[in-house]
């Protein structure tokens, strides 16, 4: 593990290399207060820029911005997070949950494969295998986002004559 990586858990907070307390909210995303997560992510935020090297505090900020709603800020943390440390299963794992959340399942899979590959230990795998087995049962099902792979210039083009058309005829038969 990294030197400026985060200590562990203790009564509710975790600390940073530079010593500062930060709140654990890792529980129930319904029962964190809204004003009480703006602080988290605050301090969380602050702590980043104190430490920019520390992968944990950005996945930590990016699960904090999931849970306030703030997709694509958690994703640019999570991101970083990757970049930091590419082999930090935590960092791995909370970017591939994210897509998988968003249902953007052509990229939570193989970012979850690489999650799996990352694992370290039993209760690592064990996430890694269910999210990677609901994944695939999602798609199975076929609840995913669609993905756009036809372009839209002919039924645009066949559109945009229709109402010149409606308009012409309603201009002339007035």
């Amino acid at each position: 593990m990294a030197t400026n990586a985060i200590q562990p858990f203790q009564h509710g907070t975790i600390t940073t290399p530079s010593g500062n307390r930060l709140p654990v909210m890792w529980r129930d995303p319904h029962s964190v207060p809204p004003g009480e997560l703006k602080k988290v992510i605050a301090s969380l935020e602050q702590a980043c820029a104190e430490n920019p090297a520390s992968a944990d505090l950005r996945t930590c900020l990016g699960m904090a911005h999931a849970m306030n709603y703030d997709a694509y800020r958690s994703m640019d943390a999570l991101d970083e997070a990757r970049t930091l440390e590419p082999q930090n299963f935590l960092a791995q794992f909370k970017y591939s949950e994210l897509h998988y959340r968003l249902r953007a399942l052509d990229v939570a899979e193989p970012e979850t494969q690489k999650a799996l590959a990352l694992a370290g230990n039993q209760w690592e795998l064990a996430m890694a295998r269910h999210q990677l087995s609901e994944i695939r049962r999602l798609r199975r099902e076929g609840t995913q986002k669609p993905t756009w792979t036809k372009s839209l210039t002919i039924p645009m083009l066949a559109l945009g004559s229709m109402m010149a058309v409606i308009c012409y005829a309603f201009t002339v038969f007035k």
